[in-house]
């Protein structure tokens, strides 16, 4: 960017540095801090209002510069001119740029997953976090767990040390651990698919389960099970049994005298019986680390922070 005032837009010094953090289509996210220090000498002096109102100004002026490059763009590259049916108009292209945000801090994760905490949008103030695609946001991650990863993720962005969410993730495991949250809360959301294709053989008299066929997702596997619970336990004149298609939750279980490793549920209609077998056996150690630390691990790597999950779990939960 230091030449473009200068050069042709193709070219570029070998030592320019890349200030591009992320593109994706026709938006080019760049990272502003080296050039405000260098517009500004007394940049560590200035607060955030300040910092936001200098890159906005010049966020405007390379907006101009840019577009007006584009004229060479558009002859050199793709060799359009003038044109009769552009008589009429001042330009012979409808290439240009426009600065659509400023963003104060941002977590890009993969193209389309990444998390932005925006002030100002064309021309207007804001405080909103932006956030595409992260998995914390899909519909089969516990809403109650994503809260949580969120709240961490913006205190990230918003200045939050490595300390700071790792005493934090601590006091939320201990929650989990200790019951203060619900289990029906806990449980893995999703929709019932290939139940009929995973099911097997039915219970005949006198056992309790069906055959599971080989390869059925662990989702279906908990579903069969609470099918054939509600059956053996002869709760069916009161709660129904899942059918394809039907939303659930699933929950990890601890060891048992059934060998269940999981159990699905419907949240609205949990027979009493069922829900006190899950209340003596979820595994809340389980789910805690096979669903949110193992998403907080990968949330740490990004980050470039020391702390490795197994270090992690060493220092804060053995």
């Amino acid at each position: 960017m230091k030449h473009l005032e200068e050069t042709p837009w193709w070219i570029c010094d070998a030592d320019d540095e890349n200030y591009c953090a992320y593109v994706d289509t026709d938006s080019n996210y760049f990272h502003a801090e080296p050039l405000l220090r260098h517009r500004h000498p007394n940049f560590d002096e200035m607060d955030d209002k300040e910092k936001d109102k200098a890159l906005e100004i010049i966020a405007l002026e390379y907006q101009g510069i840019i577009t007006n490059h584009y004229d060479g763009l558009a002859k050199d590259a793709f060799n359009i001119y003038k044109f009769p049916w552009f008589e009429d108009r001042e330009k012979d292209h409808w290439l240009e740029m426009k600065t659509e945000c400023v963003i104060r801090s941002a977590y890009f994760r993969a193209t389309r997953r990444y998390a932005q905490w925006i002030t100002k949008q064309e021309g207007i103030e804001k405080d909103s976090l932006d956030i595409k695609g992260l998995e914390y946001k899909k519909a089969n991650f516990p809403p109650i767990l994503g809260k949580f990863f969120q709240k961490a993720l913006v205190d990230v962005l918003k200045g939050a040390t490595q300390e700071d969410i790792n005493q934090r993730i601590k006091e939320y495991r201990d929650q989990i651990l200790n019951g203060s949250i619900s289990l029906t809360d806990l449980g893995n959301p999703t929709s019932v698919k290939t139940l009929n294709k995973y099911t097997g053989r039915k219970a005949r008299a006198g056992e309790m389960f069906s055959k599971i066929v080989k390869g059925a997702p662990a989702s279906v596997k908990a579903t069969i099970i609470y099918n054939d619970l509600i059956k053996f336990w002869r709760l069916d004149n009161k709660h129904s049994y899942i059918t394809q298609g039907d939303k659930i939750k699933w929950i990890y279980l601890k060891p048992n005298r059934y060998r269940i490793e999981a159990i699905a549920f419907i949240p609205f209609d949990i027979p009493e019986k069922i829900l006190t077998f899950i209340e003596e056996y979820a595994d809340r150690q389980k789910i805690f680390d096979s669903i949110l630390l193992n998403k907080l691990e990968g949330f740490y790597t990004d980050l470039g922070w020391s702390l490795k999950l197994n270090s992690y779990k060493e220092k804060f939960f053995i």
